[in-house]
């Protein structure tokens, strides 16, 4: 008999004994069982609630949360960055230079509605240490990014890049991404503004914008996911969770940033510019839970970390494989040094567990 068919087993065993019991605990048990091997069964249901376990044992909401923090300071010091190079690669076209600047300025509510940010200026020695420090402010983000993938990844702390490798990877993606959004916005933004150009592709041009625009995002994703963790995932290993990204991305930046604009046009009356923080911080926090659940996508399809038993969450009991999967990389991922082993064990219900102190 397979693993899973034994779990399936165990909980119509235990949905019988509870249903039994004529205490409200035995009925509330029996109501549980039902519904846990209902999920476990069904693979719309149960590959979800196995995404939302580990992006919850992850502490990934904490993850977001520090990756919008160093997104709000990062982001000022990288478009700073981008306005001086532009100034110097298209000195001669200021009109090209303002309408890629806009484009990927227009990413981002309420960033967008403002003047751009004046390009640095002076000697070549100034100006290139104004950029490189510029620069280095906005790689918090790449480097909390990291991080965060690779918790996500269960990669043990003695594992992680060192702050050399980790620095150097972070230049990369903030320069590869950069680049990648400037592109995207640009392509989606001429064939959805077509008519400008005197082709006439109608109210298709819109839906062909889009669909470019999730297509260019879904590569760069795909190529970020990869590079975001030392574990190097496979390009067919991201590539669901990276159109996953890519199409809420492009829904949010189409829905999210008139709602996010109008919110914070009300609330500066009262809140002054602290409306304009908390309305930047909330949309980096928004974007941020959205790419780590699509990374969690990743790591659950990979790993076959499904289906997951209801009973982690409410007993914060392990019943099924995966559960024992997802819970013994814990104590794994908290490894410091090398020259350590971890050892787990996972023991049924009718088996004591060892005592915290290790001794019997």
């Amino acid at each position: 008999m397979s693993r899973e068919n034994g779990y399936h087993q165990s909980a119509d065993t235990d949905q019988r004994s509870a249903t039994s019991s004529p205490t409200g605990d035995g009925a509330e048990a029996g109501w549980l069982a039902r519904a846990d091997s209902y999920q476990q069964q069904h693979r719309w249901l149960a590959f979800p609630f196995a995404v939302f376990r580990k992006f919850s044992d992850d502490q990934a909401g904490s993850l977001a949360a520090l990756i919008a923090y160093y997104a709000f300071f990062s982001i000022f010091p990288l478009l700073l960055a981008l306005t001086t190079i532009l100034g110097y690669v298209l000195a001669g076209n200021p009109a090209l230079e303002q309408r890629v600047f806009s484009s990927a300025l227009g990413q981002f509510p309420i960033i967008g509605q403002h003047s751009p940010t004046q390009p640095l200026t002076g000697n070549p020695v100034a100006l290139v240490i104004g950029l490189v420090l510029a620069l280095w402010s906005g790689l918090a983000v790449a480097q909390m990014a990291q991080q965060a993938f690779n918790t996500v990844y269960g990669v043990p702390r003695a594992e992680w890049p060192t702050f050399v490798q980790s620095l150097l990877r972070s230049l990369e993606l903030v320069v590869v991404g950069g680049i990648g959004l400037i592109i995207t916005t640009l392509l989606q933004g001429a064939v959805s503004s077509a008519d400008l150009y005197g082709l006439r592709l109608g109210p298709t041009s819109a839906v062909i914008g889009g669909v470019i625009g999730v297509a260019l995002n879904t590569a760069l994703f795909t190529y970020l996911f990869r590079r975001l963790t030392i574990r190097s995932p496979g390009w067919r290993e991201v590539f669901v969770g990276a159109a996953l990204a890519a199409v809420a991305w492009f829904v949010l930046q189409k829905v999210g940033t008139s709602l996010v604009n109008s919110k914070v046009s009300g609330a500066q009356g009262t809140y002054g510019t602290f409306a304009v923080v908390i309305g930047l911080l909330f949309w980096f926090y928004l974007l941020s839970q959205i790419t780590l659940y699509c990374a969690e996508v990743n790591v659950v399809r990979a790993r076959r970390l499904w289906p997951r038993g209801l009973r982690s969450m409410t007993e914060l009991q392990a019943t099924t494989a995966a559960d024992r999967a997802a819970y013994e990389a814990y104590p794994h991922l908290e490894r410091q040094v090398h020259n350590l082993r971890v050892d787990t064990q996972v023991v049924t219900s009718d088996q004591s567990a060892p005592p915290e102190d290790g001794h019997p």
